[in-house]
Parts: structure tokens; C-alpha cells; sequence
């Protein structure tokens, strides 16, 4: 199996990346471990014990929890460079989300105990790690403002417009095929509702879909639908 190096790795904006020439750092990163996961597999259980934290080295994944009535809660999905598992890390013993890869992906696996001598040896990734999850709670705040006072129709184009600044567009269709129950997931609608929001944006020329394939036409004008509640964070 590639293992996957962090000296050698490409992804500037991880925060493992961006000390891994950090001596205090430099000397842990041959202990991780490198996981290749297939499209469709599952690689942290909710309810499962904590193991550490999960950086994307290539790949997407979604992370979800079970929400009202055993309904699955899409909550974000990750990219290359991008931490997964860290709001269990140190907080409890078990995972609060499931994870799952989107496509095949490949994943660095600092443990427990790895991560924990290493933040207690290298100050400059603690911070690091600090200004995270400060950026994490506020997200966290802000989303939870913005689900209550959204309409169906701003949630669903909300959730298309974080799927476009996660993932980008490649041939005019988003860079990421997801279900209508997917995005619905994710929106906090159901599929129902999605089907016929995504069925008016396109008559209104806003949007183009072919299958599960959706590609925005005028990425302003889907802006200006919910630029009131000013949400426009990366996650």
C-alpha cells in the first residue's frame, strides 16, 4: 500500500502539511498510518470508539450523525487537507459522526496518543490547531442561526452553492455527484422538496441538471438568493 508522506504531501492547506518541517513534528510523522478506503466505505462508526483524528491526504468524504427519528444528518463533507474525527478527539471516548468516502480515497491516521505527544512537544501546532477549532465553533454558531431562519428554497441552494465552493465545477456540472436524498440530507429538507426546488432553479435558468449531475449557470444571481443571511463560509 502508497503510503502517504507529509514532507512530500500537497496539500499546504492541512495543518499537519503545514508544520511537517517543524522539528518538534518532523520526528512523529513516520508513526501514522496511511488507510486507503473504497468508493462507499465506512471508515469511522458512530458510537465507535475515538482513534484518533483523520486527515483527507486525496479523496471526498461525507460525514454525517443519526438525527430525528434515525434520520441520517449530513453535517459537511471533506476534501484533501481536511481533518475528520475532531470534535471527538479529547472530548469523550466515542465518535459522535459517521464517515464515509465518496469516492476512493486515501487517509492519514494520527492515534490518540500520537496526536496527543505531538501537540504537547510542538507549540506552533497546537496554535494551529487552536485557531481551528475557533473557526469550527464559529461555523458551528452561524450554521445553527442560518438553518433557523432559512426557507426551504434558500436551504437547498444553500447546500448547492457549499457543494460548489467545497468541490468546484468540472464541464459545467459540479465536481461531486450527489443524490437528491444526499443533498436533502444535508439541507436539512427532504428529497421531495429538493427534486422540485432543483426542478424550479432550472426553468429559472439558475441551474442545469442531467442525473444526479447538477452545474450552476450564474453563480451571482444564486448568491444574491440568500445573500441576506450572509453565509458564505467555506463550511
Amino acid at each position: 500500500m502508497r503510503s502517504a508522506i507529509c514532507i512530500t504531501c500537497t496539500n499546504h492547506d492541512c495543518i499537519i502539511k503545514k508544520n511537517s518541517h517543524d522539528k518538534d513534528v518532523e520526528k512523529y510523522l513516520t508513526k501514522k498510518h496511511t488507510i486507503q478506503c473504497k468508493k462507499g466505505q465506512q471508515f469511522i462508526l458512530e458510537g465507535a470508539p475515538v482513534h484518533g483524528l483523520y486527515f483527507v491526504n486525496k479523496g471526498k468524504v461525507k460525514v454525517a450523525k443519526t438525527g430525528f427519528q434515525g434520520r441520517e444528518q449530513i453535517v459537511r463533507f471533506a476534501k484533501d487537507g481536511e481533518i475528520i474525527g475532531h470534535r471527538g478527539f479529547g472530548a469523550g471516548e466515542s465518535y459522535q459522526i459517521n464517515a464515509v468516502a465518496i469516492e476512493d480515497t486515501t487517509l492519514c491516521n494520527f492515534p490518540n496518543e500520537l496526536m496527543k505527544e505531538m501537540l504537547h512537544h510542538a507549540p506552533n501546532l497546537t496554535y494551529d490547531f487552536m485557531v481551528f477549532y475557533a473557526d469550527e465553533l464559529n461555523r458551528s454558531e452561524t450554521k445553527v442561526k442560518k438553518f433557523a431562519q432559512m426557507t426551504v428554497r434558500e436551504k437547498v441552494i444553500d447546500a448547492i452553492l457549499y457543494i460548489y465552493r467545497k468541490f468546484g465545477q468540472d464541464n459545467n456540472f459540479l465536481s461531486i455527484q450527489l443524490s437528491r436524498k444526499e443533498i436533502a440530507d444535508f439541507a436539512g429538507t427532504t428529497d421531495e422538496q429538493v427534486i422540485r426546488v432543483i426542478s424550479a432553479l432550472k426553468k429559472e435558468n439558475l441551474l442545469r441538471a442531467s442525473g444526479k449531475k447538477i452545474g450552476i449557470i450564474d453563480i451571482d444571481l444564486l448568491k444574491n438568493e440568500i445573500s441576506e443571511h450572509n453565509f458564505f463560509l467555506d463550511s
